[in-house]
């Protein structure tokens, strides 16, 4: 496990980043004490899971009906939230009783108290986004320039941000590297199954309703459950197992400096020494060895 002592921001920012949502994202929601990645495969698997996560997030039959009703996305932020909310804490309790008996909570206790701070933080964005376009949208005159450009700055960090916390799922890397894709799955899996439950196919037929609400759900199940895979038959570490009893993960070396000089170095390498001394054209001693 990470460290948790040290800065929070994984970056520096200064006032002209400031204006830039994407590096504010990054420096806010991937926070130094998140441990990086142990496998560039395992890199590839998070961005696949990501893009099924937004297809779950904003929902496939958006793009079907070829339409955008953007209070309905403000409504599934605030409904995805909510889910997040409660089954983050949830599902991580459910691991800690499974956990107990190999180690402690207290063991665990800087990295959960991370994450939780994490999550309500993002939670936080999400709520006041939705409210600060709502009064966007209900209020004119002066005021819609400086809360529409607020607004639009804001979307752009959530946006930034959910990609992020989508990857490290609130930093319970650092509590548990298997917990992350385990998140991912029940959380898609809870956005899909009420809509199956209750028959609301957002104006699709049946066929097409069931392969769009479960296409997204099935697609990270799977992702998820090859990323675990990996992290298991690679580095031994296993979802059941408590994380002080994990053996020692370290990330992948970065790829070697290539040397200077010639930009492919030299094709045929050194020149060959010459068995006598000098070069292998130059005469020996000053003197021709064959004579002259």
């Amino acid at each position: 496990m990470a460290g948790t002592r040290g800065n929070w921001m994984s970056d520096r920012l200064s006032m002209r980043s400031i204006l830039q949502p994407k590096q504010v994202a990054q420096a806010l929601y991937h926070p130094a004490w998140i441990p990086p990645s142990v496998d560039p495969s395992v890199d590839r698997l998070k961005k696949a899971r990501i893009i099924a996560g937004a297809v779950a997030a904003f929902g496939v039959y958006t793009f079907v009906q070829r339409k955008f009703a953007f209070e309905e996305v403000l409504e599934n932020m605030l409904t995805a939230s909510v889910v997040v909310l409660f089954i983050t804490p949830l599902t991580v309790g459910v691991m800690l009783f499974v956990w107990r008996r190999t180690g402690t909570v207290r063991q665990m206790r800087g990295p959960l108290f991370n994450s939780l701070k994490l999550l309500l933080f993002f939670i936080g964005s999400v709520v006041g986004l939705v409210f600060l376009w709502k009064k966007t949208m209900t209020l004119g005159g002066f005021w819609l320039v400086p809360l529409g450009f607020a607004a639009l700055w804001l979307t752009g960090m959530v946006i930034y941000g959910a990609v992020q916390v989508s990857g490290n799922f609130f930093g319970t890397a650092a509590v548990h590297r298997s917990l992350p894709p385990l998140l991912a799955t029940v959380t898609t899996w809870l956005m899909a199954v009420p809509d199956l439950v209750t028959g609301d196919l957002h104006g699709l037929s049946l066929t097409m309703g069931i392969v769009f609400i479960l296409g997204a759900p099935v697609t990270v199940t799977g992702i998820a459950l090859l990323e675990m895979r990996r992290l298991k038959r690679r580095y031994g570490i296993r979802l059941a197992a408590h994380p002080v009893t994990l053996p020692p993960t370290h990330a992948a070396p970065p790829p070697p400096i290539p040397p200077q000089g010639a930009p492919y170095g030299n094709p045929y390498g050194a020149p060959p020494q010459h068995p006598y001394g000098g070069g292998p054209y130059q005469p020996y001693n000053g003197r021709n060895p064959y004579g002259g």
